[in-house]
């Protein structure tokens, strides 16, 4: 509910602070006063185009407050929690600020936000019925809504939008799916053809290196060979080999030692020198033997490194990358086999398709039952509200392609004279009937709007007399579930309200202002007659204003 509104610098105004209350409110005055400046302004503050023609002259910006009481459990609140813009207090604070070059600045509770998003909690807040740049009553999509929840449909939609995605998702990943086998397709053989040209190879990490190494050993065999005879020589044949004169160093020493302890362990030192060039003479004549032993090995190492080299040409790598092309090339194929089936996965999307097909078909039903009751209820009031023998049709037809709305179009539909073929509210009804359609159609889903907040401007244009007395009333009892705010001329519809602001201007310090003054009792009074008298306000007049205005207080508490 809206609580409070101020407004500084914006067309007539300089300052104004208004507090608003439940029920059903009106606003008055002389034509020129100034009352379309608050509902300008309250379009302002949901996200509408900022015009700064518009800002006070001689002041550098207008701003604008408006002020919520915001349940928590409504949508607005579930909105402003979504965006992490909530208030521990439960009201919703916005402000925006116009400046003289143009730019706009918009807060809601303290938080900078876009004008987008004072759009999306507009939806949620108020509902402006009228010539305004906030009338969604001609939107096909606006229409939808209001006669689902008309119907009471919520359940039903909730089935339809989460079918239509599951439907969306299931065509998504088998498209994916398609796409992914015939590329693989063209890959698979590629990779089996790769896989065969490698098959006979001995392709496991660190083999290529190896075969180099055994390569180059067995390719300087002779050299090796003959370097190891030559230390074998050295160190154990001949008179003079290494092991034959430490032996004789070791027994010398030794001799000595029985005469002074303190060469001891010199003779240690010796046997253990003695005895690792044994050790070496053993490792050397077991590496002789096992050169022996390959003497054939090398001509199969070098066809096998012919081998790796060919592949290796033949798929643009180093011999050396092989194992891991192998490798990758398998884990590739692999891949492949696991795809799931597209025959499954089509198998899904029909399902999906169905189960959405089930849904839809029901909500269709539904909206075709809510829309005979829904055209019923509204042409019943049509002539009550000065539109003749008209009558009010909600027509469905088929979409090219269902959505997740749905698999039909909403277009409300009027005659406004019997004489008048039905025809879409765009093309048929002026500002005046739509505002007053709008009425109808809020009293009937007064119970099942969330929209806690509706303005009504130009409700009044063209009637009079007891159809002016019966907007009046609908529009009182339309302030049982909502706030009403409405605009109006007719002195019938201003005396059903529970709440009267009356709007005017005059000049203040040589410049024209607008103001909004709340009337009591006596001041309804002198209203309501003026409304009723013009210019020239009697004892009658007054009588009678004051009549109507106790009139219509009985029946509002009846």
């Amino acid at each position: 509910m809206l609580v409070a509104l101020r407004i500084r610098d914006f067309v007539l105004v300089d300052r104004l602070t208004l507090e608003l209350g439940r029920g059903f409110t009106v606003l008055t005055g002389e034509t020129g006063a100034g009352k379309s400046i608050l509902l300008d302004a309250l379009a302002l503050i949901l996200g509408e185009r900022a015009d700064p023609e518009a800002i006070r002259q001689g002041a550098p910006r207008a701003e604008f407050e408006a002020c919520f009481d915001v349940s928590p459990a409504s949508p607005a609140g579930q909105w402003l929690e979504e965006q992490a813009l909530s208030s521990a207090e439960g009201e919703c604070l916005i402000r925006r600020v116009v400046e003289r070059s143009g730019k706009s600045r918009a807060f809601i509770n303290g938080s900078a936000v876009t004008a987008t998003q004072l759009r999306a909690l507009g939806d949620h807040l108020i509902d402006i019925h009228g010539q305004h740049a906030h009338q969604r009553l001609l939107l096909p999509a606006h229409q939808r809504i209001l006669l689902d929840t008309f119907g009471g449909h919520d359940e039903c939609r909730q089935f339809v939008r989460q079918a239509w995605q599951a439907w969306e998702s299931a065509q998504r990943h088998c498209a994916e799916a398609r796409q992914a086998l015939a590329v693989a397709a063209g890959q698979r053989q590629m990779l089996e053809d790769t896989l065969a040209l490698l098959a006979d190879l001995t392709l496991h990490p660190g083999h290529w290196e190896e075969l180099l190494m055994e390569q180059a050993r067995l390719a300087h065999r002779a050299d090796l060979v003959q370097g190891v005879d030559e230390t074998v020589q050295s160190l154990d044949e001949g008179e003079g080999a290494v092991r034959r004169q430490l032996l004789k160093c070791e027994q010398r020493l030794a001799q000595l030692a029985t005469h002074d302890s303190t060469l001891t362990p010199w003779v240690t030192l010796l046997e253990s020198a003695r005895i690792q060039v044994e050790e070496v003479l053993s490792e050397l004549h077991r590496y002789a033997r096992a050169r022996e032993e390959n003497e054939e090995r090398l001509p199969q190492i070098e066809e096998e490194m012919q081998a790796w080299h060919g592949r290796a040409r033949r798929l643009q790598v180093r011999p050396e990358d092989l194992p891991g092309l192998f490798a990758d090339t398998r884990q590739a194929l692999e891949a492949l086999e696991a795809l799931p089936s597209l025959e499954a996965l089509e198998r899904l999307v029909e399902q999906a398709r169905q189960r959405y097909e089930e849904v839809a078909q029901d909500l269709s039903r539904l909206r075709r039952q809510a829309a005979l009751r829904l055209g019923e209820t509204v042409s019943a009031s049509l002539g009550d509200l000065a539109l003749g023998q008209g009558r009010f049709e909600v027509a469905l037809s088929e979409l090219d392609r269902p959505g997740p709305e749905g698999r039909e179009r909403v277009e409300f539909q009027l005659a406004a004279h019997a004489s008048q073929p039905l025809g879409s509210l765009a093309r048929i009804a002026s500002g005046g009937e739509l505002s007053r359609l709008g009425l109808a159609l809020q009293t009937r889903l007064a119970q099942g709007s969330a929209v806690p907040t509706l303005i009504f401007d130009e409700v009044d244009s063209g009637i009079g007399g007891g159809v002016a007395e019966r907007v009046g009333q609908m529009l009182a009892a339309l302030g049982h579930h909502h706030q009403v705010l409405c605009v109006t001329h007719l002195p019938q519809v201003a005396a059903c309200a529970q709440h009267h602001l009356k709007v005017s201007k005059a000049v203040q310090e040589g410049e024209m202002t607008s103001s909004v003054q709340v009337l009591d009792e006596g001041g309804r009074v002198e209203e309501v007659a003026r409304m009723l008298g013009g210019v020239t306000v009697t004892a009658t007049v007054r009588e009678h204003a004051r009549e109507l205005l106790l009139r219509e207080g009985k029946r509002a508490q009846r």
